[in-house]
């Protein structure tokens, strides 16, 4: 009787460990999710090209006005402006997102990605167009159509360097000034963003994504509660 008592509540305990909350079963799921969806977007824009390049521009473009066509607000974030741009998104979306997918649900991590993409897009039209022409810094901006999942990639990389072990532990031993962690973050924004300038590249787009992946890693809002719990792990 014994045995079997324990036979059943090693079984119960798998199947909770498992659960119903949206984690992903193996931290990959997200990842692998998420890169089947660039194959798929890339593959529909290819067919989208070939009937026309104005169809698939409206599809899966981003360009301003914004209320043009508003669908693009979302499908550019998945799409893809050639091979190199989805596999070099692909791989920091890896390397970047996978520590993140294991510390939450797959629910959570999905959400988080399409938001700070889009949040990343409409900042990069938005601000390109208020910069644009301006003294000293319109030189490096122009409002120009943008598509790609960098901006959210960007969001994964501030979360992962703001919610890590390090980061946190840090945090609760020295106490930090809201307006000199703002500043820091602002900063390092600034830096990353610089590092990764190139001609074609959306600078706002990276500088956004960054800065609100930064924000939501030091408030955690990936984070899973309890003892034990998936959050624990970044």
């Amino acid at each position: 009787m014994s045995r079997r008592s324990r036979s059943q509540s090693d079984t119960y305990l798998r199947s909770d460990s498992s659960g119903d909350d949206g984690s992903a079963e193996g931290a990959s799921s997200p990842i692998v999710e998420l890169l089947i969806v660039f194959v798929v977007v890339f593959a529909a824009q290819q067919v989208a090209a070939i009937i026309g390049i104005g169809l698939m521009a409206g599809l899966f473009v981003l360009a301003p006005p914004l209320t043009t066509n508003p669908w693009t607000i979302v499908t550019s974030v998945y799409a893809h402006g050639g091979i190199g741009h989805l596999v070099s998104n692909s791989l920091a979306l890896i390397v970047f997102g996978w520590p993140v997918a294991r510390a939450t649900t797959r629910l959570r991590f999905h959400t988080f990605f399409l938001v700070t993409g889009v949040i990343a897009g409409i900042s990069q039209i938005v601000l390109s167009g208020v910069f644009e022409g301006m003294p000293l810094v319109g030189g490096w901006v122009e409002q120009a159509p943008v598509l790609g999942a960098s901006g959210a990639v960007f969001a994964l990389l501030g979360y992962l360097i703001a919610s890590n072990r390090l980061s946190t532990g840090v945090a609760s031993f020295v106490d930090v000034p809201q307006w000199l962690a703002a500043l820091v973050f602002v900063g390092l924004a600034v830096a990353v963003t610089l590092a990764t300038a190139a001609p074609g590249v959306a600078l706002l787009a990276h500088f956004t994504g960054l800065l609100v992946g930064l924000v939501a890693g030091r408030a955690r809002v990936l984070h899973v509660g309890g003892s034990g719990g998936r959050g624990s792990r970044l």
